[in-house]
């Protein structure tokens, strides 16, 4: 049995954060993990961007930055295509063929601006695979929505009171543990 998870929370909640010591915490029972982690790029205190990262190969780049000149704008990021799909899908791609689980940091407003970052996805959710995707809580877009609907995507919720305690329960599940 293939578990799906998907975790949403609130901007700054903790959603990567729990989404890495999961993945951690699967490494060390053995689990080959692949896929993406977006990051925030801050200069001091600002955030001025995003990196999107391979997990296997931890190349990363930065593809989201206030600077950015591009058609594709989300706030006051501008948005480089090239980059979320030669680092962010290329990871989704390659975890297809090699990874237990793949993991999905994030499905939000940049990253759906990539048509090959959606067609990927969606086959990732149709696959006989583990997967962790993180969600942006609000957002409407189709893919999220088609996400949410999913019988077999488990929703969680991160939350400052047990974003600490998400990892073991994942762990469990895809573990086929009892809870």
């Amino acid at each position: 049995m293939y578990v799906k998870i998907g975790l949403s929370g609130l901007p700054g909640v903790g959603k990567t954060t729990t989404l890495i010591r999961t993945v951690q915490m699967l490494e060390e029972e053995g689990f080959k993990v692949g896929g993406m982690i977006t990051e925030e790029l801050k200069e001091g205190n600002r955030r001025v961007g995003f990196y999107v990262m391979d997990w296997a190969t931890k190349n990363k780049e930065i593809f989201a930055h206030k600077d950015f000149e591009s058609r594709y704008k989300v706030g006051p990021y501008g948005i480089n295509v090239d980059v979320l799909d030669r680092v962010g899908v290329k990871a989704l791609e390659d975890a297809i063929n090699t990874a237990d689980i793949i993991i999905v940091d994030e499905v939000g407003k940049m990253e759906v601006v990539s048509k090959r970052f959606v067609s990927v996805v969606r086959e990732i959710l149709d696959m006989d695979k583990h997967m962790i995707i993180t969600l942006h809580k609000k957002s409407r877009n189709p893919l999220l929505q088609e996400i949410r609907r999913r019988d077999d995507m488990r929703m969680l919720e991160v939350t400052p009171l047990n974003r600490n305690l998400l990892p073991f329960k994942m762990v469990k599940l895809i573990k086929g543990e009892q809870l």
